[in-house]
């Protein structure tokens, strides 16, 4: 099972790549990157879980790895340890883009 606290987060799509920062909180997700916020939830069966996560502009900048800015993600994958974990899945908006993330738990 997935940690309460902070993992560093890498996400790509064919179109690029990119790190930011996520807390995961008793099913609730939040976090963003430098131009992008996170917020969702997730649900967990042993060591599968399953996440949906919208995404928001905060700040000007580069295009998102979508190329687009809000986009909702639905999300399916694996915890290690309860501290590390690796996902994919798709953007509502974009169903043909695969989306990979794995995440890393920043100790306290």
């Amino acid at each position: 099972m997935l940690q309460n606290g902070q993992y560093s987060v890498w996400y790509r799509t064919p179109r690029g790549e990119g790190m930011g920062t996520v807390t995961l909180r008793d099913g609730h997700v939040s976090g963003g990157d430098a131009m992008l916020g996170y917020s969702g939830s997730f649900e967990e069966d042993g060591d599968q879980f399953k996440a949906n996560v919208s995404t928001w502009r905060h700040t000007a900048g580069e295009p998102s790895v979508f190329g687009l800015d809000e986009v909702d993600i639905r999300l399916e994958g694996k915890s290690t340890a309860g501290i590390t974990a690796s996902c994919s899945g798709f953007a509502k908006q974009l169903p043909e883009l695969l989306f990979e993330a794995t995440l890393v738990r920043i100790p306290d």
